[in-house]
């Protein structure tokens, strides 16, 4: 309960999690919430403007944008969760051994590191997915090859500081393997930036998937994706504007949801 208190008094973590709550749930219950087949058409309806039947309205191939809207929700939501699962374990990993082990190791990570992150982010991505293939394959290898490096840069920062601190060299001296000094008293202290970089970086990733699928390198068709939804409606942006605005308010909200998640869980451990 002392713990439970403590969070619900940071307004920015109980905000984030309000506003990232309700899109999940939004995307878990769509089949129950959307109105219509996202992916059905009716050219007959094409361009309706928002009723008690289309509560957004229909976009130019006559589909529902309220339904789309909820069902992209699950295809960004999906692909920015699992698409951070690797480089997350493989950047911690990374980045806490050499840290912790620091010399030859440690600057050759971080060389790699530095060479990797001199190239901008989205122009990688872009480049990698063009050779992979596009569609969430293309998006989950992109990513896996180059997203690892900012969660070892980060945790290799935070491991260098607690390896130095002097309850890690008395456990060292009490005879612990290098093994358990890492696990029960480097990581537990490492680890929380990695879960609140984990945060911003589903932002990223939702971002990134975004921009693949407004160029048609992302999510292909029929399947409803914030990107496409805005690529659609660019055309109509003086006449329909709400085809764009809609998804776009979607990408927005939920960016900043978890960014004050991120920035709620800073203030919290940082109490500590």
């Amino acid at each position: 309960m002392p713990r439970l208190r403590r969070a619900l008094a940071h307004r920015s973590l109980v905000a984030g999690l309000v506003i990232v709550g309700a899109v999940v749930l939004a995307a878990l219950c769509a089949p129950l919430i959307a109105p219509h087949d996202p992916a059905a058409q009716d050219l007959r309806a094409a361009l309706l403007p928002p009723s008690g039947e289309h509560l957004l309205g229909t976009d130019h191939l006559g589909r529902d944008v309220f339904s789309r809207l909820v069902y992209a929700a699950r295809t960004d939501l999906r692909i920015g969760a699992v698409t951070v699962v690797i480089p997350f374990l493989v950047g911690t990993l990374v980045g806490s051994v050499a840290g912790y082990a620091g010399g030859r190791l440690d600057r050759g990570m971080s060389y790699l590191v530095d060479t990797v992150l001199a190239f901008p982010f989205y122009v990688l991505i872009l480049a990698i997915v063009a050779v992979v293939g596009t569609g969430e394959r293309g998006i989950y290898v992109a990513y896996a090859l180059v997203g690892w490096v900012a969660y070892a840069r980060v945790t290799r920062s935070a491991t260098s500081v607690a390896a130095a601190q002097p309850w890690v060299h008395a456990a060292r001296e009490s005879g612990l393997s290098h093994r358990r000094v890492l696990l029960r008293h480097v990581l537990p202290n490492t680890l929380p930036q990695a879960v609140v970089f984990l945060f911003t970086d589903v932002v990223f990733v939702i971002a990134a998937v975004v921009t693949l699928s407004y160029l048609g390198l992302g999510i292909q068709p029929p399947t409803a994706d914030w990107g496409s939804m805005i690529a659609d409606g660019r055309a109509f942006l003086t006449t329909k504007w709400w085809l764009a605005t809609a998804p776009g308010l979607a990408v927005v909200v939920t960016g900043v949801g978890l960014s004050l998640v991120a920035d709620g869980l800073t203030d919290l451990w940082g109490e500590r």
